[in-house]
């Protein structure tokens, strides 16, 4: 590689073959070209018929394979043939819905991918971050992650954390002066910036250098490697306790096997048996389906405008009882319009400026010149509420390009959420100014003088006092505040931290965002669904109640708190205090990691909003971190586990609803596996218990285990968001999905199925034929747990959630039924399933009975489970 540390920029610039504007068309294309995508290779995934063949490496697989050989050693095609075939279509289940899983977790993937801003054709742009080229001109701002290599050619207090490739965790204060060492360590390179680190303060301006592979990070392939997908919490249970339950079943199996070979059985048709049963009754569907439901799951978040970037987010969504929201852009519109501005001892209306009047006229060009925003046809690059200053000047044909070409800035010190401030140096005439902007309350106290139309005055006490009354007055309305203030330095000084006082107070600029339409409601919900709504922001007090009053957040001033206030307190106080406070005004963010804890520590989940640098800590604190898409910076979406693609707070309650219902389709799928199963044994243990023959063959339960288990399951996992959901309170995330009440539910269901089921093998017995018996006990159970999956899909009643509401369950049962018709009616297929020829009088005992669970559980949730 060139060492581009060694160069000026205007070398690199000419390596480069880069102008000031930028790459053009022509130039991107080239580029493209020559050095493709700004992406790591991802390490070789699985082909298909890799991932079939996984699924033979089961260890049930391999049991069923053992008995598929012997069984064709003793000349028992039609088993072999049939376990064959069980097994093949179980692997190409199994492989569909892996595919299926790992699509729907790339396409999230794809769509919470960081964008990157550059100038192209001399115009400052937004791209996905894969898009970014050599010889790009590349922006950078606090909270940005840095995705290629590059030079620093501007910089404006820049630091940047490179602990992902140097260890080392303190920020790096970034240069544009040529390094002339040889062979310096990345963490020498003070003027380039590096792939994979984030910035954490200030602003630069990079001429990227290295794309992709090519890039520092690029060349760490081990990185790669490690980004292995984890298994959710629920996954690891449900396959802890697959294990804990197969081990059981097999020891279940074993005693039938024993009791087989005691009553006088060939030792080849009870090992096959009691294989069948093994395999029969542990669901080994449970994880795969989970898995895909949750994919499924997350995609239809996705399209909700929620991004679920950690899958244990999903299953955490239910049991949130506190949201920490935002107020900016998440409660409300983040579409902020300059409203009134105060001004020379006058409050006006933004629509009544007079330009004749310079003092009118310089604050709205110091507005656009302490500001980063830009504004174009199609977008709006910057924070609303710069933005909102840069088309105040927009109103009266002040373009702010070129109000600052013509007062190029000079320096700068950025904003910082802790000092609430943000000052810059530009030229303006003959002067270099100062202009600074930010919180009343900071920028007052810093404030000495004031102009006004006849010239500066000192800024006395009841000036002061005049101003702060204003802007509680314009507060109070629910508009935002920002103060302005000025100050002559020399254009040579080096200004810092320290210039930022005795500052000459010009003016306020008063801007509302009004609260989104659809906010009112969401909180509603939030409340009926017994989650507590709570506003935490950096604005004022009287703003942020007036705000959280209009959408029913807060009651009364009581429930209001500031930062200052909050700084008082202890833990322990404020832990007792969390519950009745429902906003918190001008807080930091350490004091939003401090309320997350509080609200933990009295056993609440939180979920916390966040979108900057700052806000990463409370969102890792957050038992679910939720970045904003729009305005977040990459940090705190890399830190959050949800990311809102609209930053509106609806979407997070339409997530958790949503989340409910995920979670509870997923325990309804594992109670239909669990019930069915559990039915099976009971019927085999009864059979074995009361020396009957074997109620079923081989055979017809690996068929069983095909029909009943996959597809009902995955279709109950799909059944249809359920609005009543919202009505319940939210779920405690201690209590485990496998509980006592559960498992009750479980075992009456099993023995509902199992009673028709031992019914029809008594029936068929009544005959003298054993055949007719096994045939009736396996059609019964069939049908039963295909008919079961309708009782398996709420806590409702299907008549109160609708019969036909979920058509893939309605699917299920016909695909289900239509093969067992041919199992029973065509002659190959009943002889390979050993099932005898049945009466009308007999296939109506097998229909009575295969209903009869359905209709005891819906009777039982009509009259006793209400709304």
């Amino acid at each position: 590689m060139s060492e581009f540390y060694r160069k000026p920029k205007e070398e690199i610039m000419n390596i480069l073959g880069v102008s000031d504007g930028g790459l053009n068309d022509e130039e991107v294309l080239k580029q493209r070209g020559k050095y493709g995508f700004n992406e790591l290779e991802e390490a070789k995934k699985k082909s298909a018929i890799q991932i079939f063949f996984d699924q033979f490496k089961d260890f049930l697989v391999i049991i069923l394979l053992v008995a598929a050989t012997i069984s064709a050693f003793l000349g028992k095609l039609e088993s072999t043939i049939v376990i064959l075939i069980v097994v093949t279509i179980n692997a190409i289940l199994g492989t569909i819905q892996h595919i299926k899983a790992e699509q729907s977790l790339n396409s999230l993937k794809a769509l919470s991918s960081p964008t990157a801003k550059v100038l192209r054709n001399g115009v400052k742009i937004e791209i996905p971050s894969r898009e970014i080229l050599v010889g790009d001109i590349l922006y950078l701002d606090a909270g940005d992650y840095v995705s290629a290599d590059g030079r620093v050619i501007e910089t404006y207090s820049l630091q940047i954390n490179e602990s992902s490739l140097t260890g080392e965790s303190e920020s790096v204060n970034k240069e544009i002066e040529t390094i002339d060492k040889d062979n310096i360590t990345i963490g020498d390179r003070k003027n380039m910036v590096f792939s994979g680190s984030f910035v954490t303060y200030g602003r630069g301006v990079i001429l990227v250098t290295d794309i992709g592979m090519k890039t520092e990070i690029g060349k760490i392939a081990n990185l790669l490697e490690s980004t292995k997908e984890k298994k959710t919490p629920l996954q690891v249970s449900l396959d802890n306790f697959g294990k804990k339950l197969a081990i059981a079943i097999i020891a279940i199996s074993a005693v039938i096997f024993a009791l087989d070979i005691f009553r006088g059985y060939p030792i080849i048709d009870s090992f096959m048996f009691a294989v069948a049963l093994a395999v029969a009754a542990i669901p080994e569907a449970l994880s795969s389906i989970v898995t895909i439901v949750l994919a499924l799951g997350t995609q239809k978040l996705a399209k909700l405008n929620a991004i679920v970037r950690k899958l244990h987010a999903v299953e955490s969504l239910g049991s949130i009882s506190v949201i920490c929201s935002d107020k900016t852009g998440t409660l409300t519109q983040n579409k902020m319009t300059v409203k009134k501005v105060f001004v020379d001892d006058r409050i006006i209306n933004h629509d009544n400026l007079q330009y004749h009047k310079e003092i009118e006229k310089k604050l709205v060009i110091m507005a656009l010149l302490c500001n980063d925003a830009v504004t174009t046809e199609n977008k709006e690059i910057g924070d609303p509420t710069e933005v909102a200053l840069v088309n105040l000047g927009e109103e009266y044909n002040l373009d702010e390009l070129v109000v600052r070409k013509e007062h190029p800035r000079i320096a700068e010190i950025p904003f910082d959420s802790d000092r609430k401030l943000m000052s810059t140096v530009n030229k303006i005439d003959d002067k270099t100014l100062m202009i600074t902007k930010g919180a009343l309350d900071v920028l007052l106290s810093r404030s000495t003088s004031i102009e006004t139309a006849n010239g500066v005055k000192p800024l006395l006490e009841e000036h002061k006092k005049e101003i702060e009354d204003i802007n509680r007055q314009l507060s109070t309305d629910g508009l935002r505040v920002l103060a302005f203030a000025s100050k002559d330095v020399e254009e040579n000084e080096t200004i810092n931290l320290d210039y930022e006082k005795d500052l000459c107070f010009i003016g306020l600029i008063a801007m509302m965002d009004p609260p989104r339409e659809e906010s009112k409601d969401a909180v509603a919900n939030c409340i009926s669904a017994g989650i507590k709504p709570v506003m935490i922001t950096g604005d004022h007090k009287i703003t942020a109640s007036a705000i959280a009053k209009q959408i029913g957040i807060l009651k009364n001033e009581s429930e209001a708190m500031e930062g200052f206030e909050l700084e008082k307190i202890s833990d322990e106080e404020l832990k007792s205090k969390v519950a009745e406070i429902s906003v918190y005004a001008r807080v930091s963010p350490e004091h939003k990691i401090r309320i997350v804890r509080a609200w933990q520590e009295r056993g609440n989940v939180v979920a916390m909003t966040g979108d900057g640098v700052n806000d990463a800590p409370a969102l890792k604190q957050a038992d679910i971190g939720i970045a904003m898409g729009i305005t977040g910076t990459e940090v705190a979406k890399d830190a959050a586990a949800m990311v809102l693609t609209d930053d509106n707070f609806s979407t997070i309650v339409k997530a958790i609803s949503n989340g409910r219902s995920i979670y509870a389709n997923i325990k309804n799928s594992i109670k239909f596996l669990l019930s069915g199963n559990t039915a099976g044994i009971i019927s085999v243990i009864y059979a074995s218990l009361t020396a009957l023959p074997v109620p079923f063959a081989p055979v017809h339960l690996l068929f069983i285990n095909l029909l009943t288990d996959s597809l009902p399951a995955i279709a109950i996992g799909l059944e249809p968001h359920n609005q009543n959901i919202m009505k319940e309170k939210p779920r405690d995330i201690n209590v485990p999905i496998l509980n006592k009440e559960f498992a009750i539910e479980v075992a009456l269901e099993g023995f509902l199925i199992a009673l028709g089921t031992i019914i029809a093998f008594h029936i068929g017995l009544s005959t003298g034929d054993n055949v007719v018996a096994s045939t009736m006990a396996f059609s019964t159970l069939c049908l039963s747990r295909l008919f079961h999956g309708f009782n398996c899909r709420s806590k409702e009643s299907i008549f109160r959630i609708g019969v036909f509401s979920n058509q893939f369950v309605w699917f299920s049962l016909i695909i289900g039924f239509l093969l067992l018709v041919a199992v029973l009616m065509i002659n190959p297929l009943m002889q390979v399933f050993e099932v005898a020829r049945l009466t009308l009088t007999q296939y109506g005992y097998i229909c009575g009975l295969s209903v009869m669970p359905l209709v005891v559980v819906q009777l039982y949730k009509l009259i006793f489970i209400r709304k």
